[in-house]
């Protein structure tokens, strides 16, 4: 009986939790979403940009946009973030002063932009070949049928697991720590860390962690009902291009008009 008291008095000390609350959500909740997405955006702009670089026909696109992959995706997270934020530190403080959120988002948004061309690339290559012959047939160039054809389908097939990378974003902001925070540069993991060395109780940081299984939790149902509705996919009644009222019976299953889509069952209807 004592051994469970004292595990929930180290734990579950309400008191403690209730000190550690308003900080944990009036400053750190909001610097973590702030790391978290502007290190996403970030990472995602990268990310279509190492994608599109190591799927080019020329090598030196496709090896530099590889060797970038395999380096910041076989670094542990901490070393890559503090070789860039302790490293570059005196440049930025000549730069914006003495604050690290800046080579820390930075840091975040280069490892998180290695995962995340992986993540575009594998989408991208999952698209038939015949999306981009088709898109070619009607007109478009190859640039264009890439941005226009392949790749909005290639990150709709993909968009479960971008979720899961964000997830994977907003817990690695924790590292942001080791670059040395001022009081209200901290973020949850931090601010729940001083909290239990200073009065020795592990409570606070329990209370961090429920706010990060806040955040996470519902993001993660996010995805399975993504998922769920990728795999199951929007119902379309078919279309039949010898159809005598063929604009017609496209505009009832939901083809825009003169899109892509519009298009490629115009040339099958022409074809037969």
């Amino acid at each position: 009986m004592d051994a469970l008291n004292t595990i929930w008095s180290t734990f579950f000390d309400l008191d403690a939790m209730a000190k550690a609350f308003p900080d944990l959500l009036t400053v750190g909740l909001p610097n973590t979403l702030l790391l978290a997405v502007t290190s996403g955006i970030l990472g995602t702009a990268l990310g279509m940009l190492v994608a599109v670089a190591g799927l080019s026909r020329h090598r030196w696109l496709r090896w530099p946009a590889r060797v970038y992959t395999d380096v910041l995706r076989g670094l542990p997270a901490a070393v890559t973030i503090l070789l860039i934020g302790v490293g570059f530190a005196p440049f930025g403080v000549m730069v914006w002063g003495p604050n690290p959120y800046p080579f820390g988002i930075l840091a975040l948004g280069l490892i998180a932009s290695a995962y995340i061309g992986e993540i575009f690339r594998s989408g991208i290559q999952s698209v038939d070949a015949g999306q981009t012959e088709a898109a070619r047939a009607i007109g478009f160039s190859g640039p264009a049928a890439m941005r226009l054809v392949v790749i909005p389908q290639g990150v709709r097939r993909v968009l479960p697991a971008l979720v899961n990378q964000f997830i994977a974003l907003i817990k690695d902001s924790s590292l942001i720590y080791f670059l040395g925070l001022l009081a209200s540069q901290r973020e949850l993991f931090r601010i729940g860390q001083d909290a239990a060395a200073n009065t020795g109780n592990q409570s606070a940081l329990v209370l961090a962690g429920l706010f990060y299984l806040a955040i996470t939790i519902p993001l993660t149902h996010v995805v399975n009902a993504i998922d769920k509705r990728l795999r199951e996919g929007k119902r379309v009644d078919a279309v039949d291009p010898d159809a005598d009222d063929f604009d017609t019976e496209m505009d009832a299953a939901g083809v825009a008009a003169g899109g892509p889509a519009a298009d490629v069952l115009d040339i099958e209807r022409q074809t037969r």
